[in-house]
């Protein structure tokens, strides 16, 4: 970090991909070429340098992101090797937040799975720059057997549809990576099309731009379009530049002319080749046949030797196994580190141009409400910091901040034992952390200034806010002192003494302060960054004891270290008062409890069965949409109950809100919350989040009226909706779920003596479905009996809000959350039948409990009633699969799945490879132990990755009795009819939780027969 400090001279870069596409091979390379001979170039891509912990070894995946510093030109390149496992996605999360460049990889065989849409997703929410690397060329050649035509045709048709997939996302055309890939492969058109498609300027990745490259990881070799350029430019007479442009796409060169054409102007009946089939793959083929057949020509691959200088060994060449000759011919003549650090260097930003563009996605712009002003110096000055952070500000002098992406811990015996200046350290003064074997790091970048051990820096939470003073604020902001300062090499660190802007390095010192991400900065008057978005939620729940009580202080000491080691689990206790642990897929938790036991509980422990969450709706297969709507309005279908003392009746209309609508409100719970508690909502791409909503509210409304309905119903249809939308009082569960609390239509008759409980359409007004209701109200009747009714009817509106929240919080089957429903709620309050009736008010109220408390339970328990009125359905989540899988084993694969009660989406043949894909979705109480059971059956053949898609009713009725004679002759009568899958699930969560369940104690009560006697 010397005064010649050239910020532009650094990259920061993470290496992105599906499971298993060779992420931890292509970082052996590179670290091999680069990083200052901490790995041998003959151990590359079989030690995986970057896998450092036992279980990553063991399961051959990578399980964290880590970095390390490479020097490549004269430029530092920081590269962050991540995790390609749907579980942990988090991970990429960190990764891709510290990083300017991704390194997108493919598998040219398998192609683009749902990990690719994930990633490529990521990098596009953290505004972080692309580049493709197509990985596994070799497999082509040797596996698929491909000529180069075809290799050539699979290869465009990968580009074409990554390139797809970004443009997709660019349009924000699909909320999720489930949709993206349920849309269907992008490039997928017939051959003869897609061999000729000429790449749009707009495309993201254009091999003739450079920013895509063809390797092969694990053989060490890899080349852009330009080095092949750059070897013929000579040859053929023509500049490189304008080679590289025509060796991708339909060009084609004619030796007669020395004329590069495009396809319409070759001869008919030409049979060229695209140049790059004829001058790229062709020599590659060739190489790979001399090398690896038996009656291969060896001259050949002396003539390459020669012709390019290339210094193999002697002793190499003569090797029995073609596959190290191969190799060391191959990784002399096209170096796979030169060719990715070279595009890295190239097309990747420098931190200063990179946080230029970043700086709307990582410090956003605040909108400044008027009553702010007077803080003016505050705002001033967190303009500043957000300028220097735009800028990249690395001057000593200018304002630090850096931001922490995740807590990591490490064994005490791993830290370094000397400082920078060499002097022995003691690595155990630390307080706080006497009692643990770890010391946490955090993984961090500086984004403005300058970083130095020793230093005092303010830790920022997300949700800190310096125009804010008093007790509120200082919860979310604290002063820390920086121990000390390491550059990250896997598993080594390097003390260090400070570190400049455009860094990353691992803090010490900070592992009482930050529980996962937060923001250093040297100022109080700075915003903290935007938070992570992850991909994924934790939705593997299990409940965890210690086998012996007694060690219950270590289980939650254990606990505490675990929820800051790790970026996306959760642990909670539960309302039984259990500790739950939340993961996002078994192998993460199978991860999550090994670390518990061995790292930092160091106890035995007892793991409960998962923990599955469902939702309760009542059943809305009407096909009619007015069917729907006219339950709202009819008189008939209503639940009414009366309050113990008689004094308050409530009646309740219910309605299934479309699935469409159900999801939005869902998926918008972060928004909708933001917007209830009337927080200031910044504009993002020239249009306002609460229109964008209120316009995805009416798009999921219309897309329930199916287009053969006639114009005029749809008009009238848009009308009740219309209507409804402007009556909506509240959301619930937790004020932001998914079901509605309407007010009772302006037209409902109140009764002469009673009066209603009026609400205030509050939500419709934040959402600006109806603008600020008139409070002033003119309340014309002057008698004093009916106004202090009505005084008591406004002191029970937030009774009813509470009986709705309860109620849609824990529904009537099995005590789970509500789900897509719309509550009317008439609750009328009737005066005292006489004045003996009101001095026995007191004695009333301690009969029966305080009157908004009655109030509050009628409202939750007609709410409850009514669902099981209205034939109560269950709701289980669903997880969207992706199996893998060759042909032999389908059969065992459909086996399992039917077992598991999967429903089969598509199923479609890899072309060029033995390996069927199929998407499936599968429930998540039916998804545990699925991919051991999957790898049972097919002899580890089959391979599936889940991801959660969405939740889904149960046809199934809970309470299904045969009644028809049909029904009696498919199901028994009544005393034999088998539980159905909805009742099980049902029973299943009652019992887990206590309540009660209808089953038999005694079966068969027939009397017992001692018939020997045994004394």
């Amino acid at each position: 970090m010397a005064d010649s400090y050239d910020c532009r001279s650094i990259r920061n870069i993470c290496i992105l991909a599906h499971v298993d596409h060779g992420k931890t091979t292509l970082a052996d390379h590179l670290i091999a070429s680069s990083g200052g001979g901490v790995l041998h170039p003959k151990q590359a891509g079989r030690l995986r340098f970057m896998d450092y912990l036992d279980e990553e070894q063991r399961r051959a995946i990578t399980m964290k992101s880590s970095s390390i510093a490479l020097q490549y030109k004269g430029h530092a390149i920081n590269l962050i090797d991540s995790p390609g496992h749907m579980d942990f996605c988090s991970e990429v999360s960190t990764a891709s937040r510290l990083s300017d460049g991704g390194l997108v990889l493919v598998d040219a065989v398998e192609g683009v799975h749902i990990q690719t849409h994930a990633v490529l997703r990521q990098a596009w929410i953290e505004k972080v720059t692309p580049c493709l690397v197509l990985n596994k060329i070799d497999r082509l050649i040797v596996e698929l057997k491909l000529s180069p035509m075809e290799a050539y045709n699979r290869l465009q048709r990968i580009v074409h549809e990554v390139n797809g997939i970004v443009s997709a996302y660019k349009s924000e055309k699909y909320l999720s990576d489930v949709d993206s890939i349920l849309a269907g492969p992008v490039g997928e058109t017939g051959d003869e099309s897609q061999e000729f498609v000429e790449d749009d300027e707009e495309d993201t990745f254009q091999p003739q731009k450079g920013n895509v490259v063809f390797v092969c990881a694990l053989d060490g070799w890899g080349f852009g379009i330009c080095e092949f350029a750059e070897f013929y430019a000579s040859k053929l007479g023509a500049s490189s530049a304008s080679l590289q442009k025509a060796l991708w796409g339909p060009r084609y060169f004619i030796p007669k002319t020395k004329m590069i054409v495009g396809k319409k102007g070759l001869a008919a009946g030409s049979k060229a080749r695209p140049m790059f089939v004829q001058f790229v793959l062709e020599p590659l083929w060739q190489v790979y046949e001399a090398a690896m057949d038996t009656d291969g020509d060896k001259k050949f691959l002396e003539k390459l030797i020669k012709t390019f200088n290339l210094s193999v060994p002697p002793r190499e060449l003569q090797n029995k196994d073609p596959k190290v000759v191969l190799q060391s011919v191959m990784s002399r003549w096209l170096p796979l580190s030169d060719a990715i650090l070279s595009m890295v260097i190239k097309h990747m930003p420098d931190p200063i141009s990179a946080q230029a563009f970043r700086v709307s996605r990582l410090l956003p712009k605040r909108e400044i409400l008027d009553d702010d002003f007077a803080n003016s110096d505050v705002i001033a000055e967190a303009e500043l910091v957000r300028k220097s952070v735009e800028a990249c500000d690395s001057q000593p002098e200018s304002v630090c901040v850096a931001f922490v992406s995740k807590m990591f811990a490490v064994p005490m015996k791993m830290l370094p034992q000397r400082d920078v200046n060499g002097e022995i350290l003691n690595n155990y003064t630390e307080g706080g952390n006497g009692d643990s074997d770890e010391c946490f790091l955090a993984f961090a970048r500086v984004f403005s200034g300058e970083l130095h051990s020793g230093q005092k820096v303010f830790v920022l939470s997300a949700l800190y806010d310096p125009l804010k003073t008093g007790d509120s604020a200082h919860k979310h902001i604290q002063e820390a002192e920086l121990h000390s300062l390491y550059l990250m090499m896997g598993q080594g660190l390097t003390p260090v003494a400070s570190a400049r802007a455009g860094n990353i390095v691992a803090i010490r010192g900070l592992g009482q302060h930050i529980l996962k991400s937060a923001t250093l900065s040297s100022t109080k008057n700075c915003w903290p960054f935007s938070s992570m978005t992850f991909q994924v939620s934790p939705t593997l729940k299990v409940a965890i004891e210690p086998s012996d009580p007694v060690d219950m202080a270590a289980l939650m000491r254990g606990l505490r270290l675990l929820n800051r080691a790790d970026p996306f689990v959760e642990v909670s206790v539960s309302a039984r008062g259990e500790h739950v642990l939340a993961a996002a897929g078994e192998v993460h938790l199978e991860r999550c409890i090994k670390d518990l036991k061995e790292r930092f509980a160091k106890v035995n422990l007892e793991i409960s069965p998962p923990l599955v969450s469902f939702r309760e709706t009542i059943e809305g297969e009407s096909l009619n949409p007015f069917d729907k709507l006219k339950s709202l309005t009819g008189n008939s279908n209503y639940i009414e109950k009366t309050t113990p003392n008689g004094r308050c009746t409530v009646r309740v209309h219910i309605l299934k809100l479309p699935d469409a609508l159900t999801k939005l409100l869902d998926d918008s719970s972060d928004l909708l919350e933001d917007i209830i508690a009337g927080k200031a909502i910044r504009a993002q791409d020239d249009e306002h989040p609460v229109e964008s909503l209120k316009k995805r509210i009416w798009d999921a409304i219309e897309s329930e009226i199916s287009d053969t309905n006639a114009e005029k119903d749809r008009e009238k249809y848009k009308l009740l909706w219309e209507n409804l939308l402007k009556r909506i009082w509240a959301l619930g569960p937790r004020q932001v779920g998914p079901n509605m609390l309407l007010l009772p239509d302006s037209t409902t008759e109140e009764d002469g003596s009673s009066v209603l409980v009026k609400g205030t359409p509050y939500v419709s007004e934040r959402l600006g479905f109806v603008s600020n209701s008139d409070e002033s109200e003119a309340k014309t009747s002057t008698s004093a009996e009916i106004r202090s009714l009505n005084e008591e009817a406004d002191s029970l509106r937030s009774s009813v809000l509470s009986g709705f929240q309860v109620a849609t919080g824990s529904g009537p089957l099995c005590d789970e959350p509500m789900w897509g429903l719309a509550f009317v709620i008439e609750a009328s309050v009737s005066p005292f039948v006489s004045e003996t009736e009101a001095i026995h008010q007191q004695s009333q109220s301690d009969q029966y409990g305080v009157f908004s408390g009655q109030v509050m339970t009628a409202v939750k328990e007609a709410c409850k009633t009514a669902v099981l009125q209205k034939n109560p359905r269950i709701v289980e989540g669903m997880y969207f699969c992706e199996l893998n899988t060759p042909t032999e084993f389908l059969g065992a694969m459909y086996a399992v799945l039917s077992r598991r009660r999967a429903r089969i989406l598509k199923e479609e043949m890899q072309e060029g490879s033995p390996l069927f894909t199929v998407h499936a979705y599968v429930p998540v109480a039916e998804s545990f132990g699925f991919a051991d059971e999957l790898r049972r059956w097919t002899s580890g053949a089959s391979s599936a990755l889940l991801v959660l898609s969405h939740w889904e009713a149960l046809a199934e009725d809970p309470f299904f009795v045969p009644k028809t004679e049909e029904e009696k002759e498919e199901f028994g009568d009544g005393s034999s009819v088998l539980q159905n899958t909805a009742r099980k699930l049902i029973d299943g969560v009652r019992r887990r939780k206590g309540l009660p369940v209808e089953e038999k104690v005694v079966q068969f009560a027939t009397k017992q027969r001692t018939l020997a006697r045994k004394v």
